[in-house]
């Protein structure tokens, strides 16, 4: 028996679309320099005036959301799959794990041929333990995502700050030896010198080969790091996008006027909050230690309520400019966000790794958003045109026909006038 035809929500898709675009400006710094670059200017990427206003914009606005946005929308997605799978008789487990079962082998290609950035192994394994919270109503899964997301959070501030803490005991008068080679030691570790980053640009800019048997040496075990790491903010996302999609906040089915008020109300608060943060880095010169804080644990709850405010925003945006040429090609960009997610990586790795053009580590942090501006015009023009001959961008398409173990009707039936 074949599946049930999945519902179309224009909600989904633009957001989906936003999301796969916004992220690029956030990874376009982990492309194109060293791995600390993404944390602290001052690492690699340039002080400079320009470039610290595009840090702080970056910091403030992107990093986090738009990866919050796309976690929440894959667990909308999920409900999604699931109900389709009830409705067209299938079991809704088999299908479930085997499309996770094969996007865990995409991510997994894609972290070590391509980019160790990749999210698609973590959403996989994820999105696997999210399956068994699809019975709960949507209060539930709030709560609990809430829970999760608490715990998590606390946890990372008591071990980032920890850090701090260290730094302060080397400080004082009569610190010991042991302490002060700790704190320099756990220093040097986030704040890498100029011959590791030199090493580091040399590596990227080298050959496919050299890349990846590095990462086979250094990271083999890198995915299940990132995902112990990650979890207990993707686990709760997911589950919040599961509620939301559940509670029709998703789909459009609130009002107008919701939409704008919890919008305007959670993008603020949580921007306002950043804002004074970024400001308080700055005026302390980047301080590593402060970074790593700021990024790796004071910006999650500011975090999810932009993810959140966004949302809202954006689909009372999508709503009202719905029948536009140029929001309909973003909610095709929504529509193959798989194909542009891995097309970008394969672009972005090809323009700055040695296997291409080479340019890691030539281009300041400003100058590397007219490359996400180029990325972008690329995906809308493509997007469109190919979902009007097709039913899924390429990779969809794949992944639809491993998953379901045939291959998967492609084309569209021609129109006669």
């Amino acid at each position: 028996m074949s599946l049930a035809p999945m519902p179309r929500y224009l909600e989904l898709d633009a957001l989906r679309g936003f999301a796969v675009m916004g992220i690029l400006l956030m990874n376009i710094v982990g492309f194109s320099m060293p791995e600390m670059a993404y944390v602290s200017p001052a690492v690699y990427g340039g002080t400079d005036t320009p470039d610290v206003l595009a840090w702080a914009l970056s910091y403030i606005f992107v990093d986090g959301k738009m990866r919050g946005l796309f976690t929440v929308l894959f667990g909308a997605s999920m409900m999604l799959v699931v109900e389709r799978a009830e409705t067209g008789g299938q079991n809704p487990a088999t299908v479930h794990f085997s499309r996770m079962a094969w996007l865990a082998a995409f991510g997994l290609a894609h972290f070590f041929l391509l980019w160790v950035g990749d999210i698609l192994f973590l959403y996989a394994a994820v999105g696997c333990i999210a399956y068994f919270f699809r019975h709960l109503d949507a209060e539930d899964l709030m709560r609990r995502a809430l829970l999760i997301f608490t715990i998590g959070f606390v946890g990372y501030g008591f071990m980032f700050g920890g850090l701090l803490y260290l730094q302060y005991q080397a400080g004082l008068p009569g610190a010991s030896a042991a302490t002060i080679d700790s704190y320099l030691q756990a220093a040097a570790d986030f704040d890498p010198d100029a011959t590791a980053i030199a090493a580091d640009i040399a590596l990227h800019q080298s050959g496919f080969a050299a890349i990846l048997h590095a990462k086979i040496e250094n990271d083999l075990f890198q995915p299940l790091i990132l995902l112990a790491y990650n979890l207990p903010e993707t686990l709760p996302l997911m589950m919040v996008g599961m509620a939301l999609y559940k509670n029709g906040f998703l789909t459009g089915a609130w009002s107008a006027a919701d939409y704008r008020r919890w919008g305007l109300r959670l993008t603020a608060i949580g921007g306002l909050v950043l804002a004074a943060i970024a400001v308080g880095l700055i005026w302390r010169d980047f301080e590593i230690l402060l970074m790593i804080n700021a990024h790796y644990a004071w910006n999650w709850p500011s975090q999810m309520l932009m993810t959140l405010g966004y949302a809202a925003l954006l689909i009372g945006l999508i709503r009202t400019c719905a029948a536009t040429a140029w929001m309909q090609r973003i909610a095709a960009v929504g529509r193959a966000a798989f194909s542009n997610y891995l097309g970008t990586s394969l672009l972005m790795t090809f323009l700055f790794y040695g296997w291409g053009l080479g340019l890691f580590g030539t281009l300041g942090r400003a100058e590397l958003y007219l490359v996400v501006a180029g990325v972008w015009v690329l995906m809308l023009i493509w997007s469109k045109p190919w979902l009007e001959r097709f039913r899924y961008g390429p990779l969809e398409w794949l992944w639809r026909s491993l998953a379901r173990k045939s291959l998967q009707p492609m084309r569209l039936p021609r129109k006669f006038d």
